[in-house]
């Protein structure tokens, strides 16, 4: 079997848009947003969906598991929703013996593709049960730790809108989501498509596009992407911008953000970073994957002050600056 890196760049991006194709048979427009999931996937990330509610995020999460015939649930987050009933609980069974003993029954975060509905209507606690188990990936019970059968992601949808009654997620927690992905509102064009494609009774069928040992292939294939010393200082100067303190920081950081980006943001841009030279046909990575990748590792990691609340300044904006101000000395 040929292994040689042209075959290996081949095999991944052969997969990479046969995925992203066969799920645009369902899902009308967010191109962006499937190329984000699919990259976090390989990854070993997990998603921040941010967008009103009815704009697709549940059908293309839906569709994703689909295609990669991954075990997929769906957990909708209501303020009286209880870690038991994400995690899973024991239960006490008697045998025919009249012997009683516990017996653990999974709960729905005991998938591949996890859907977290509107994951700021719970409660810290029942969050935290979540956020648990996407950053190691493992759960314990009464003393018994499950291991997530791999590949394993978690997406979260948040409505950015109606925030009453809501929990908004702590910085500290977000920090764990590998992207934040802004779902936009579909055009006139995207709109009329979705009308055509949802009222003639005309269903699309979709196969199988891969599987996980085929996933698992791809992760390997993108963690083995060479990062030139150039473009690690690069992403190293973009992410210590961030920060107020830092001498380097541009004058809209220094006055608008109060806590940069953390040292998970780094690993996220240089991981994404390797997957997008690599659907660019390229085996090692430029300065230009780290700029391409720069938004969703950071938007959601960027704590900003009261005052660009009050003007109005948002995070995409601020990113921007930064952007702008280090790329013209690359």
């Amino acid at each position: 079997m040929d292994t040689s890196p042209e075959k290996k760049l081949s095999m991944f991006n052969d997969t990479f848009h046969a995925m992203r194709n066969e799920i645009q048979k369902i899902v009308v427009g967010h191109d962006s947003i499937i190329k984000g999931i699919l990259m976090s996937l390989i990854s070993r990330g997990n998603v921040l969906l941010e967008g009103v509610p009815g704009i697709g995020k549940t059908l293309l999460v839906k569709t994703l598991s689909q295609v990669l015939d991954l075990r997929y649930s769906r957990i909708q987050f209501t303020p009286d929703l209880m870690p038991a009933d994400i995690i899973g609980t024991k239960v006490i069974l008697e045998s025919e013996s009249g012997a009683r003993e516990y017996e653990f029954r999974p709960g729905p975060i005991f998938s591949n593709i996890i859907l977290a509905d509107e994951i700021n209507r719970s409660a810290p606690k029942t969050q935290s049960a979540l956020l648990e188990v996407m950053q190691e990936h493992t759960v314990t019970v009464g003393g018994t730790t499950y291991v997530m059968e791999e590949p394993y992601i978690v997406l979260a949808t948040q409505n950015p809108i109606e925030m009453e009654g809501t929990y908004p997620l702590p910085e500290a927690q977000k920090d764990r989501f590998f992207f934040q992905l802004n779902v936009t509102y579909p055009n006139e064009q995207e709109l009329l498509e979705i009308g055509r494609r949802f009222t003639t009774g005309q269903i699309q069928t979709i196969k199988k596009i891969a599987d996980a040992e085929i996933l698992k292939s791809m992760m390997d294939t993108a963690s083995q992407v060479p990062v030139p010393e150039s473009a690690e200082e690069f992403a190293v100067k973009l992410v210590s911008s961030t920060h107020p303190q830092n001498s380097i920081s541009s004058p809209m950081v220094k006055r608008y953000v109060k806590y940069g980006a953390s040292p998970r943001a780094l690993v996220a841009l240089l991981q994404s970073a390797k997957i997008n030279a690599l659907l660019s046909n390229r085996y090692n990575v430029s300065n230009d994957d780290i700029s391409c990748m720069l938004h969703p590792c950071l938007r959601h990691r960027l704590i900003l002050t009261f005052e660009a609340e009050a003007e109005g300044v948002n995070v995409d904006e601020i990113i921007d600056t930064i952007l702008e101000k280090f790329s013209q000395h690359a």
